[in-house]
């Protein structure tokens, strides 16, 4: 039935980090509706689990720590063990947050979100991009975030990783694209969950704030990022590698 669609993600197998709830959750549970088989990755063996029987037999889980980076071949060949074929997709989206005064900011803790965000995400790359190159085919895409595209007070580690990883994405999609492999990311905006209505309780001034510079003056759902991952890697997207996609609402493009 999926045949002749362009989004059909039929045949690959997505690994996600940090995909046992949030944003990482949402796409693989579009990804799977589409097709393709996921392997949740993450620290929490009950959230894992919920979050593959949730999505059902397409899902499968497993708990890892992504900061022990010379781990990161082990976990690939897990993965594919766990789900019955190699990856062909790794999504990029683990990550941590420290919210700070740039001078309250330690070097421990810039050092410890550069981890997770950029060093991690590397070995997870270089874990799996000689089996894309062996195939021909592959897809790697990051989560990046407002954070990658203005300055936002507070997050001085967190905006330095997102920053970065555009300029991982622009280099490796110049790299690997000769070999079938193409590299993109999507900075979410603001979306609807449960730690966004955390981080705004009590704070109507934020939230106010937060809309007047959405130009479609709402906050976006879970789901419109996972089906805009769905149209990064899969064939309706064959001649698109390089890019950063906001899906923001318009909040990086109003005034």
């Amino acid at each position: 039935m999926l045949k002749n669609i362009p989004f059909n993600l039929s045949g690959e197998c997505a690994l996600i980090t940090g995909g046992g709830s949030g944003l990482g959750l949402a796409m693989a549970q579009c990804m799977a509706a589409v097709g393709a088989r996921v392997v949740l990755v993450g620290r929490r063996e009950a959230e894992l689990a919920a979050a593959a029987q949730s999505i059902g037999e397409a899902a499968v889980y497993v708990v890892h720590d992504i900061t022990e980076l010379h781990a990161a071949p082990d976990l690939i060949a897990t993965a594919a063990e766990r789900a019955g074929c190699p990856v062909t997709i790794l999504v990029n989206n683990a990550g941590i947050h420290v919210k700070k005064p740039v001078e309250e900011t330690t070097p421990e803790e810039f050092q410890s979100v550069l981890s997770t965000h950029l060093c991690a995400a590397h070995a997870l790359n270089c874990a799996v991009i000689p089996g894309m190159k062996a195939r021909g085919h592959g897809n790697i895409l990051y989560t990046a975030s407002m954070a990658s595209l203005f300055g936002i007070p507070w997050v001085v580690a967190y905006s330095a990783a997102k920053s970065a990883q555009l300029g991982v994405v622009r280099s490796m999609a110049s790299e690997l694209s000769p070999s079938g492999i193409r590299v993109n990311a999507i900075a979410p905006g603001w979306i609807d969950s449960a730690m966004m209505r955390k981080a705004l309780a009590g704070d109507e001034a934020r939230s106010a704030k937060i809309l007047s510079r959405t130009p479609m003056g709402c906050f976006g759902e879970a789901e419109d990022i996972g089906w805009a991952a769905v149209y990064l890697l899969s064939p309706a997207a064959k001649f698109v590698t390089g890019v950063c996609l906001p899906v923001d609402g318009g909040a990086s493009i109003g005034f």
